[in-house]
């Protein structure tokens, strides 16, 4: 569970000890079934995997993972599940409040099998804070063991964020992703990428529906809904951020970003921020 690497690390009030995420390994507590620790400043760590499943809990601050399955953004209260072996990259940003909770094989035979974002209620925030206050060598047949499996059965329920980018093997359509991240503006339809990169339009939306699971169209707007979250959690208002992304007005943003999410981007960020059930979405 929490525990200090970082003898100068300054913990937070409220929550566990920080450690120091560059020396920390889900291997320093394998005499319990479940392990976590806290990371309450920015950080990178490069591609890795780790022997266990890992959940990353963001209260405070914006994570970004990238897997080979694409890339992941993970506002705040919401999680990201990565499965055993998963080679992954992380990026935290700013100022975070991110609780790492890694579990043995034993403990997730209910969760996805896959990598997700999930989205967590005000319930399992408190469920997984407070696991990740309980001391390395918990007693596993007491009290902690209701916890835990309460954490675990609200988490099988947890749903999944649309927050995914898929990102395609297929280097003509990896041009095209590359051409978007430095030009996110850039609104040149099916038949315009389909002469830049030598193909049919047919055969490209064939290329994309087979590598994303998406038309062209919605892979597109699921990356400006990447782009667009990373911007917001630095504070960009929406009109910027709409101008940016290419759009006419700011209403045409907001009705894309209604769409995808459910929500406009200021009901988003507010239900972030105050912690509101899953279920206080505008119609």
């Amino acid at each position: 569970m929490p525990e200090t690497m970082n003898a100068h690390a300054e913990p937070d009030i409220g929550i566990p000890q920080a450690i120091d995420p560059e020396t920390a390994f889900e291997d320093y507590n394998l005499e319990r079934p479940l392990s976590a620790m806290v990371i309450t400043h920015g950080w990178e760590k490069e591609p890795h995997a780790h022997r266990r499943g890992q959940l990353l809990l963001s209260v405070k601050g914006l994570i970004t993972c990238e897997v080979a399955s694409g890339l992941w953004l993970v506002p705040s209260q919401n999680a990201l599940w990565i499965p055993p072996g998963k080679v992954h990259d992380m990026h935290c940003v700013g100022d975070v409040e991110i609780y790492l909770v890694f579990m043995d094989a034993s403990l997730i035979g209910a969760l996805p099998q896959q990598c997700c974002t999930l989205a967590i209620s005000p319930l399992l925030r408190e469920l997984i804070r407070a696991v990740s206050h309980l001391p390395p060598l918990y007693d596993e047949a007491g009290p902690p063991a209701p916890l835990i499996q309460t954490m675990l059965n609200e988490l099988a329920a947890a749903p999944v964020e649309r927050l995914h980018l898929p990102m395609p093997g297929d280097m003509r359509l990896r041009k095209v992703a590359d051409a978007w991240a430095a030009d996110p503006a850039d609104r040149a339809g099916l038949g315009t990428w389909a002469q830049r990169i030598g193909m049919s339009e047919r055969s490209l939306s064939r290329l994309v529906l087979g590598e994303t699971g998406m038309s062209f169209i919605r892979w597109r707007q699921q990356f400006q809904i990447m782009q667009a979250l990373e911007r917001l959690a630095r504070g960009v208002s929406v009109q910027h951020i709409a101008f940016d992304l290419g759009y006419e007005s700011p209403s045409a943003f907001i009705a894309m970003f209604r769409k995808i999410l459910g929500a406009s981007p200021s009901r988003y960020l507010a239900r972030s921020e105050k912690y509101l059930p899953r279920t206080d979405m505008p119609a």
